[in-house]
């Protein structure tokens, strides 16, 4: 129950509050115990970030742990100020953030390096919100690049996991059957029957990844992929004391140089953030298309300014390897999906999106919790990043429509993935004037040249697949 209730077709209530909408728990949104659940689970990915900090930060466990509670607070942050998705990491962009901090030794030098790119990267983010050009780039950017972005990102984030001394590779059967049964269960087209005609799989899914995980979590146990936990009782204690000592405050701000050398990086996670953006528009879309009940304030001038307070936050109080995105895609596409079996499933896309972190944030002070899952924590990471890649593709190559925009399309995903954004954005730019473009100043060859006229079997076979997946989890 709420205190303030939506009427039919309008936006949930909000307080205004500048460029934000701040919405509370149980005053502008109802409680989701469906959200709260996943997030018990789920809450684990965030605390995946504490090896990381240790290998290229140097910062001891306890400390580790209060930086993830500060990205905690981050998390809650785009919910409570208007953004309908679930935040994130800037996922794909993690194993480049790991390169550039392999430069620098562990401790200071690292942590005033992470520094200096997070706080360029909240720059990027203030600036293209501020000024309105995030904005003006969703729409101008043609759908070749857009797509080729998200598939890029896609590759990326399922080649880290697949590659040759992957964790795939270490653990192969905990991670494949858990990604199977996750896929299955989240995109289905014979799994949505048995949700529509059974209450048992209808209960199930409304715990999107949840059981794949789980799945995942008792195989490795059962063939000791990964070793048994060790419940302990209590609270967690994060050391924030102890914390000071590794922050810019006290190990020193980074000279001119650095941020000189973050600059590739940091231009690199927007690329691929922007991507993410284009995702979470994409889920947005198709589920307000669906649920005419509510209507959904999808800003990308709003998203871009929690995004870049949320690393400006992390910049001086918990530089961090996985930098602050805008959207966790695998468990915002889950919320999707479950919001579209209408207003009695879940009210408001805000009470999906608030409930889970704040449920994830309390969670991560309940030590029971934390040492089950501690010893499995690369399973919970290696499960994102596979199905973030997985959704990545299914929505990317959805984002185009003609055979030019996916050859662009996927000629620009492969170079992003396999040399990085910028050569990426740069061969995508010139593929798209070279074939997309009748001259260079004039207009697409497509709007000259109807793509339908000559290739109109392929069109009417592409139509006809899409009608055919209507039911899966697939925005539009």
């Amino acid at each position: 129950m709420q205190l303030k209730h939506r009427r039919e077709g309008d936006e949930q209530p909000y307080w205004p509050a500048g460029p934000f909408k701040i919405r509370l728990p149980f005053v502008h949104y109802r409680w989701e115990s469906a959200e709260m659940i996943q997030a018990l689970i789920m809450f684990v990915v965030s605390l995946s970030a504490i090896p990381l900090l240790d290998q290229y930060l140097g910062v001891p466990y306890d400390v580790a742990l209060a930086y993830v509670v500060i990205c905690g607070i981050g998390f809650m942050l785009p919910a409570l100020l208007g953004v309908p998705l679930v935040p994130g990491w800037i996922t794909p962009a993690v194993p480049v953030v790991l390169v550039f901090l392999g430069d620098f030794a562990p401790g200071p030098e690292a942590i005033q390096a992470l520094f200096a790119l997070q706080f360029l990267v909240f720059l990027i983010f203030f600036v293209m919100g501020i000024t309105g050009l995030g904005r003006r780039l969703v729409h101008l950017v043609p759908n070749s690049l857009q797509a080729g972005i998200i598939i890029g990102a896609g590759i990326a984030a399922i080649t880290g996991e697949i590659q040759p001394g992957g964790r795939l590779a270490e653990t192969p059967i905990s991670l494949v059957l858990g990604m199977l049964l996750s896929v299955f269960m989240l995109f289905s087209v014979a799994f949505r029957g048995w949700v529509a005609r059974h209450v048992l799989f209808r209960k199930i899914a409304n715990y999107g990844m949840v059981p794949g995980m789980i799945a995942a979590i008792l195989i490795a146990w059962a063939l000791n992929e990964y070793p048994r936990p060790t419940v302990e009782f209590g609270i967690t204690q994060p050391n924030f004391g102890e914390l000071w000592n590794y922050l810019p405050f006290t190990v020193g701000f980074p000279g001119i140089e650095v941020f000189l050398l973050a600059i590739p990086t940091a231009i690199i996670a927007y690329v691929i953030a922007f991507g993410d953006i284009l995702v979470g528009r994409s889920l947005m879309s198709r589920a307000d298309h669906l649920r005419r009940d509510e209507k959904i304030d999808y800003s990308t001038d709003r998203i871009h300014h929690v995004t870049g307070l949320r690393n400006l936050i992390h910049a001086f109080f918990a530089p961090y390897p996985g930098l602050a995105g805008p959207i966790w895609t695998a468990v915002t596409a889950t919320m999707a999906e479950r919001y579209k079996h209408g207003r009695r499933a879940m009210d408001s896309i805000f009470s999906g999106a608030g409930t889970f972190w704040i449920t994830g944030f309390f969670a991560l002070f309940m030590l029971p919790l934390v040492s089950l899952f501690q010893p499995v924590l690369p399973i919970a990471l290696s499960l994102t990043l596979l199905l973030t890649g997985y959704i990545c593709l299914m929505v990317g190559i959805e984002q185009t429509q003609t055979t030019a925009e996916r050859g662009v399309a996927g000629t620009m995903a492969v170079v992003l993935a396999v040399y990085g954004a910028g050569w990426g954005l740069a061969a995508g730019v010139v593929l798209y004037y070279l074939v997309e473009k009748q001259n260079l100043l004039g207009r697409e060859a497509r709007e000259a040249i109807p793509e339908e006229a000559i290739d109109e079997e392929a069109a009417q076979s592409e139509s006809s697949a899409v009608s055919a997946d209507t039911g899966a989890a697939q925005p539009r």
